[in-house]
């Protein structure tokens, strides 16, 4: 939706509290009606989960209304019930249950973040581009409430993020640092949400400049690896000295981390494939043992001939 719409003008709204309840009673709305949240930042996949959705709803229908608000452009805007649209479409239902609010543009960004938060499974993209939406109209209203009472003093950053940490359980300061992803191309932010690479190593690579973190990316093929907090920074470090080149990335990044000398992991279905089903840990890591032994011992009488 453009932000060009401006919030329900007072000559739009009801005069009385009962007409206000009545604007919000559940109704039946034709799908064709219903369009998603402009920059809706939480992902509607057809996993496991939707399929279940799909099913439910086929047998029971959809139980929860969607909430909505009117689009001055035609039709309405969901605020909450993106997945459940998405599953009455599958289940081939052509109304679904709606409750209609009004309501601004900020205060329908914060309505539309904070219902999708309270979901269980939140991807740390979800998280940087909600999280970003939030602060944002956050901020727009202290401004817009400091042109109305001169008195109040404009929210800034780092105020707003500590009131949204304080409703999600974290502080102000992870609350900007999710937001720092919102500044990582596309590829590397898939790559965190896949766990491929971690959190904190991706916040210092959102310092990287977009052609910087394209390069990184050839870099991280070519070493095979992910960065480590501290090769993230290193990484960071030389962009702002300007000498973050593909041959800098690649030098850093094929360097053995710490946790690689001291540890080596060979995962549980390559080890089953040598050893009966009958083997526990113990008995696989004693005959690994003993094979490593027995290796060493012909290596040293082949060098000692």
């Amino acid at each position: 939706m453009a932000k060009a719409k401006t919030s329900i003008t007072t000559e739009n709204r009801s005069g009385s509290a009962a007409d206000a309840a009545a604007k919000e009673q559940r109704t039946e709305m034709p799908l064709s009606d219903l369009h998603p949240f402009e920059g809706h930042p939480f992902k509607v996949l057809d996993d496991e989960l939707m399929e279940q959705t799909v099913e439910s709803i086929k047998q029971i229908g959809v139980v929860s209304p969607l909430i909505v608000r009117p689009d001055p452009e035609g039709g309405f805007e969901i605020l909450s019930g993106h997945r459940r649209l998405h599953a009455a479409q599958l289940a081939g239902l052509e109304t679904v249950p709606v409750i209609v609010k009004e309501m601004d543009d900020d205060a329908a960004i914060i309505f539309m973040v904070d219902s999708n938060l309270q979901r269980e499974n939140i991807l740390p993209s979800e998280r940087a581009f909600s999280y970003k939406m939030k602060l944002e109209a956050m901020k727009h209203q202290g401004t817009r409430n400091d042109l109305e009472t001169t008195s109040r003093q404009v929210v800034g950053k780092l105020e707003a993020a500590d009131t949204i940490g304080e409703q999600t359980g974290e502080s102000g300061r992870q609350v900007q640092r999710f937001i720092r992803l919102t500044n990582l191309i596309p590829e590397i932010l898939d790559m965190v949400d896949e766990k491929k690479i971690a959190f904190n190593p991706a916040v210092e690579l959102s310092y990287l400049k977009p052609s910087e973190q394209k390069e990184f990316l050839e870099a991280m093929d070519y070493a095979q690896a992910s960065p480590s907090l501290s090769q993230a920074q290193r990484l960071k470090k030389l962009s702002q000295e300007g000498g973050c080149t593909l041959d800098a990335m690649c030098e850093v990044m094929n360097e053995i981390k710490k946790d690689e000398l001291d540890h080596v992991t060979i995962k549980n279905e390559v080890l089953r494939k040598y050893f009966p089903k009958s083997y526990t840990p113990k008995q696989m890591q004693d005959t690994i043992i003993r094979l490593l032994e027995k290796w060493q011992r012909s290596k040293q009488r082949d060098m000692g001939r």
